[in-house]
């Protein structure tokens, strides 16, 4: 393997060809994704509604704990879908998952997908335990340690950097 396409997020596969890991990237579009459609629902209710549910599970100041929580779900996801700074983006998103596992999912089990009933309205669910967040703080963990992969604003920096120290 180069040390090019190590840097770059690449693997050597059994043959001991070259080439490109493209899981980060799918994974960077799933996580980004999930993150900016919570923050942007977060915005588009209006954050004093969502500063309402945090004062009720007495998150200390629930305004701007809101604001902090969109821009982080906001910025962050941002950040994971272009692959740009995802270590340093990482760490607050993984707070406000471990915040909303412990304050909201966590007395409700494991499981995400409660199955009520199902009438002819459709499907019934009861309330989503901490399944997903642990998901969500697998996959940020897996991008943080195995990188950013292809088409990653991360992995043109380490380029430039590795290219200024004269190696390449």
């Amino acid at each position: 393997m180069t040390e090019m396409t190590r840097r770059s997020g690449g693997y050597s596969d059994a043959t001991g060809q070259d080439g490109i890991a493209w899981w980060p990237l799918l994974l960077r579009a799933i996580v980004g994704y999930g993150f900016m459609a919570h923050g942007l629902a977060k915005l588009f209710r209006g954050p004093v509604a969502f500063a309402s549910i945090l004062q009720a599970l007495h998150v200390p100041w629930p305004y701007l704990m809101a604001w902090a929580t969109i821009l982080v779900e906001l910025i962050g996801g941002v950040a994971v879908m272009i692959g740009a700074f995802v270590w340093a983006a990482s760490i607050p998103m993984a707070a406000v998952l471990l915040v909303a596992m412990f304050t909201v999912h966590l007395p409700y089990g494991f499981s995400s997908i409660k199955l009520i009933a199902v009438t002819a309205a459709g499907a019934q669910f009861g309330p989503p335990g901490y399944e997903i967040d642990l998901l969500y703080i697998a996959c940020l963990a897996a991008l943080v340690i195995g990188g950013s992969g292809p088409f990653s604003l991360d992995g043109v920096l380490a380029e430039q950097r590795y290219r200024l120290r004269g190696d390449l």
